[in-house]
């Protein structure tokens, strides 16, 4: 399983730079997951970029419709954020040294790849790649390693 944060997610279901040389990357790749709350996260992006006039209403409904098919195919699968992962973020996220910057919602990211047993994280997000190590995980970016 290929742990996908929405930095990623967001170039599969809206094109972006990016989104072919990802799509390439996936192919023969396992399923892919996220932390539930990534579901939200990707659902406001497509409504930033509607208000950015970079996807039209159609083009949301599309992307959904997507994302819907892979759901139901298990391509990709939402993981739980419970209160023991959130608490586990917030001990991770408190021993942090304060030169590392992190977003709440990207310390469940991590936590929640931790939790789930994988070694490695796949992003776009550079706050996320270098946080990750304090995760012990290993942050990737394949749209830089590539």
């Amino acid at each position: 399983m290929i742990y996908l944060d929405t930095s990623l997610l967001l170039k599969l279901y809206a094109h972006e730079h990016g989104s072919e040389q990802l799509a390439a990357w996936l192919i023969g790749k396992s399923t892919w997951c996220c932390a539930r709350h990534g579901r939200l996260e990707l659902v406001s992006a497509l409504k930033r970029h509607q208000r950015e006039g970079r996807i039209s209403p159609q083009g949301i409904r599309q992307a959904l419709a997507r994302l819907d098919a892979d759901e139901k195919t298990q391509l990709i699968e939402w993981l739980s954020v419970s209160d023991e992962l959130i608490d586990s973020a917030c001990t991770t996220f408190v021993a942090l040294p304060p030169t590392v910057f992190l977003r709440a919602a990207d310390a469940l990211h991590l936590a929640c790849a931790k939790a789930a047993g994988l070694k490695e994280i796949y992003s776009h997000d550079d706050h996320l790649l270098a946080a990750a190590p304090h995760f012990k995980l290993k942050g990737v970016d394949v749209l830089k390693a590539h």
